[in-house]
């Protein structure tokens, strides 16, 4: 009767490994370093610990893994997930460890092939730099003539207002204008 139990288990971590590999927030977290220099190494890590979380903590509701997840985020990539994706990955984890639990195999096994398909559908495609060249050229066409920045915080009032003396260097501000052409 073990070897059933390791056998789900080990296609729950599957399940896991899948539903945080095709969620886009950890893909960019992990991408561009958010986690810093180990931030692929966390992403590997955080797919044990999701894991051993379901199997340690029995009957989870949906609102605890959004908040471990949450929490997971925040520590190990510096990052606040707001785009609502924390209740839908919540959703498919739990989705995932009850069919493993009942014994659901066949439909693990279903599910994981849609996510690969999803993840492969939503590839994003590289801009190349002869396109990045062309759109930065696009927008200095439009520009035109140069603009000064306005950085003040006061609300603007009827005429023109004197600039505020621009901060002192040991403030930790810098003024950064633009270069005539």
């Amino acid at each position: 009767m073990a070897a059933p139990r390791e056998d789900t288990r080990g296609l729950f971590g599957q399940g896991v490994q899948a539903v945080l590999g095709s969620w886009p927030v950890l893909q960019i977290a992990v991408e561009n370093g958010f986690g810093g220099a180990y931030s692929q190494q966390k992403a590997e890590w955080m797919v044990g610990a999701v894991e051993q979380y379901f199997h340690s903590n029995a009957d989870l509701e949906q609102e605890e893994v959004e908040d471990f997840l949450a929490e997971v985020m925040n520590n190990e990539f510096d990052t606040v997930i707001e785009d609502g994706s924390l209740a839908q990955v919540s959703q498919q984890l739990r989705l995932f460890f009850s069919k493993c639990q009942r014994g659901e195999e066949a439909a693990v096994h279903q599910a994981l092939a849609q996510l690969a398909q999803k993840k492969q559908a939503v590839r994003p495609v590289p801009v190349t730099s002869q396109a990045a060249e062309e759109s930065s050229s696009e927008e200095e066409e439009k520009t035109g003539e140069e603009e000064a920045m306005d950085c003040s915080a006061s609300p603007s009032t009827a005429g023109p207002q004197p600039s505020p003396p621009a901060p002192a260097p040991e403030d930790g501000w810098t003024v950064v204008r633009k270069k005539k052409k």
